[in-house]
């Protein structure tokens, strides 16, 4: 990356001066923290880096540092101007054509690192209760997951997805019970669900579960069994929710039963490590598990009074599970409401032999929806509930993308109206239609143009051939007066390389699409303000070769969103 051979030849300027005994009071020794950045003036050229923080340790002045920097960076892909404490570089054209060149040549690797710590990660995400259809917040859980899984792949690491299915709890049989009663609706008997509040909290009445009792009673003779009726509802909507999951372009390598988990002896094996290890103890009739002592504000309940097991008691030996399975790193993705979740978790880990740090936790926070300019309540707008809705209402691109482009630790207003209007306003067909536009500026280049008037036709302005070959003919000087326009756009097409990698390592799918946001308002002013295809072919070519490298770096950026790279629109 640019950035980093900047850095390092700074660093290695820094070490020279030292040695040379130019920097004042510095010794090398310093542990050094610079960063490359953009010149506030583009005048002074493509990045900075100021180094004024040095003469806290030098005892000069930040000018002379960077004066005496300077005089070690020498290269053909830079030239260097000092202004203050800054040391400002512009790129040189020739290496901007060796990047152009590299995208062409690696294509759907582009942006890939060469060499990281590679990790097996398993990564958790939805974890929904099979108790009805998914609703919004679902959808950006499902949407940050899977596209955060596509970006750590391609950066290089290897990922297992897996949902959670939280099948073990009361909620099954209340699933069970909630059939019944529909069931007996379609039979004709004047039933209904309880209209007290706290009785009513014992059902699902949603009217999901109205097609599920017809597709029952085709199937099956009526029945009172609860345990038949739980299993059947359970077995349903797993089956809708893994539907919606494929149909939403989410793929998950593995359904893992809660149920399973407790059946599997997991649960209460920990139970007795934990015990051994001294971590429990009794009080008010529960078993109390030492959590304060790894961090946790509170010790927790493991087993309550009655005999049965928490929440927190599965959790604890689902994660176990997980880190036995040989994964170097767990990632959650968590609503906000789980965050105290976090500690206790870790603790269980901390306690039981294993690192605690293998675990990261996503916190995400809610969905907004907002129509005509006003926030709805959840509820109120009986089709816009469920994530099936959402989708059926905008389309999965625009559904992913919005979902997508906040950080997941930030509310996010999803605009109903603006996700479905095919203007620049909408985000998503904003770089969609970049996208688009470069396909077509491809396909004109090699197709013949026919005459309306006189029918006859014209010769391709490019043989595939040498559309093929483009690489080999690019050449920035030609750019015919507009070359601050094509820099501009080669370095916004490199920065994908430090976009990939930061965004990996900061789990933040949202910087990819705040990305590709960017490079397309930077082809669309450089579309508008040149002509591609043109009477002079070697500029043409030129051209030609950054429109294809545009349309490869937001083809793989796109690919990790896991939205549509239209070829029309």
């Amino acid at each position: 990356m640019i950035k980093d051979i900047l850095l390092n030849a700074v660093k290695n300027g820094i070490a020279e001066g030292c040695k040379s005994n130019k920097l004042g009071q510095m010794t090398g020794e310093e542990n050094v923290s610079l960063i490359v950045e953009k010149p506030k003036n583009p005048d002074f050229g493509d990045f900075a880096i100021n180094v004024s923080s040095l003469s806290r340790v030098a005892k000069i002045a930040p000018p002379a540092i960077a004066n005496v920097i300077a005089e070690y960076l020498k290269s053909e892909d830079y030239t260097v101007s000092i202004i203050g404490g800054f040391i400002n570089f512009k790129i040189s054209d020739n290496l901007l054509a060796k990047e152009l060149k590299e995208i062409l040549d690696k294509k759907s690797e582009y942006g890939r690192p060469e060499k990281i710590e590679k990790e097996k990660i398993l990564l958790e995400y939805v974890s929904a209760n099979p108790t009805g259809p998914f609703h919004i917040g679902h959808g950006r859980w499902a949407a940050m997951g899977s596209a955060l899984a596509n970006l750590l792949k391609f950066y290089g690491h290897e990922v297992y997805q897996e949902f959670y299915i939280n099948d073990a709890g009361s909620q099954i049989q209340k699933l069970g019970n909630s059939l019944k009663i529909r069931i007996k609706q379609q039979l004709g008997e004047n039933i209904d669900f309880p209209t007290d509040e706290i009785e009513r909290k014992n059902y699902y009445p949603g009217e999901y579960l109205i097609p599920v009792a017809k597709k029952f009673l085709e199937e099956h003779e009526p029945t009172e069994d609860t345990k038949i009726l739980s299993d059947y509802a359970k077995k349903e909507m797993e089956n809708l929710q893994k539907e919606l999951l494929k149909n939403f372009r989410v793929e998950f390598d593995n359904f893992y039963s809660e149920l399973d988990l407790h059946k599997s002896g997991k649960v209460e094996e920990c139970v007795k490590k934990l015990q051994a290890a001294g971590k429990l103890y009794e009080k008010d009739g529960a078993v109390w598990f030492k959590s304060s002592e790894y961090g946790d504000d509170q010790d927790r309940v493991l087993k309550k009074a009655d005999g049965s097991n928490t929440y927190l008691t599965a959790d604890i030996a689902y994660h176990i599970d997980k880190l036995q399975r040989g994964y170097d790193r767990l990632i959650n993705i968590w609503g906000a409401d789980h965050h105290g979740y976090v500690a206790r978790v870790k603790a269980s880990i901390e306690a039981l032999g294993y690192d605690p740090n293998k675990l990261e936790v996503l916190l995400g926070q809610l969905v907004n929806l907002v129509i005509n300019g006003e926030e709805v309540r959840m509820g109120k707008r009986k089709n816009m509930v469920t994530l099936e809705d959402l989708i059926d209402e905008v389309g999965v691109d625009a559904t992913r993308f919005w979902m997508e482009m906040r950080n997941i630790d930030t509310t996010l207003d999803f605009d109903i109206e603006l996700a479905k209007r095919s203007t620049d306003e909408n985000p998503v067909f904003y770089v969609q239609y970049a996208y688009a536009r470069a396909c077509s500026i491809l396909r004109n280049a090699i197709n013949e143009k026919l005459n309306p008037e006189t029918g006859e036709k014209s010769p391709a302005p490019l043989t595939k051939e040498e559309l093929e070959d483009l690489k080999s003919n690019f050449d920035l000087s030609l750019m015919d007066g507009r070359v601050s326009e094509a820099r501009k756009l080669l370095l916004k097409l490199e920065e994908f390389k430090s976009v990939v990698t930061l965004s990996a390592q900061n789990r933040t799918v949202y910087t990819i699409c705040r990305y590709v946001q960017e490079l397309a308002a930077e082809f669309h002013s450089f579309y508008n303000a040149n002509r591609v295809i043109s009477e002079d072919k070697e500029l043409m070519k030129s051209r030609i070769a950054l429109i294809e490298a545009i349309r490869q770096v937001l083809n793989n950026a796109l690919n990790i969103l896991q939205v549509t790279a239209p070829e029309r629109m």
